[in-house]
């Protein structure tokens, strides 16, 4: 008997601290789906939390560029997420925001998973500022929109 409940996919955001681009790609890709009638959903986590120990909540310009583009964040941004082997198992795709700083990370930490993650090219503040980095993210999210309504 179906009771109307309907399943969401979920897209797994990766970066380092999980404080900036995939926060960024998170509330920005949770935007734009319900816009394409897409039933998925985004979440983001870190992959090295203990370097990044003292990032709390977003990073500023996470929060002041989904400010500009209308992007509401839902509550009060929460402190960054270390990704889990469980984690994995519940997203139907993961997406690591760059694939030099992330590849090596992932296979260290989940070695099964290296070659299941998706890697895009998104730089962090030590190669592209925000102002040049959000704009390639935002077109990558957008692409991914883009796909996943076409498959």
């Amino acid at each position: 008997m179906n009771i109307g409940i309907q399943y969401m996919k979920q897209v797994l955001f990766l970066c380092s601290p999980n404080y900036y681009r995939s926060r960024f790609a998170e509330h920005f890709f949770n935007w734009l789906a319900p816009q394409a009638s897409l039933d998925w959903r985004a979440d983001s986590m870190g992959l090295d939390l203990d370097r990044w120990s003292h990032l709390r909540a977003m990073f500023r310009y996470v929060v002041e560029a989904l400010t500009k583009r209308a992007v509401p964040i839902n509550g009060h941004p929460r402190n960054p997420k270390r990704l889990t082997i469980a984690d994995l198992g519940r997203a139907d795709l993961v997406i690591a925001l760059k694939e030099t700083e992330h590849r090596r990370m992932i296979s260290l930490q989940f070695p099964r998973w290296t070659d299941r993650v998706e890697y895009w090219h998104v730089d962090d503040v030590d190669c592209a500022g925000p102002k040049e980095a959000s704009p390639v993210l935002e077109n990558q999210v957008r692409g991914l929109i883009d796909r996943l309504k076409a498959a």
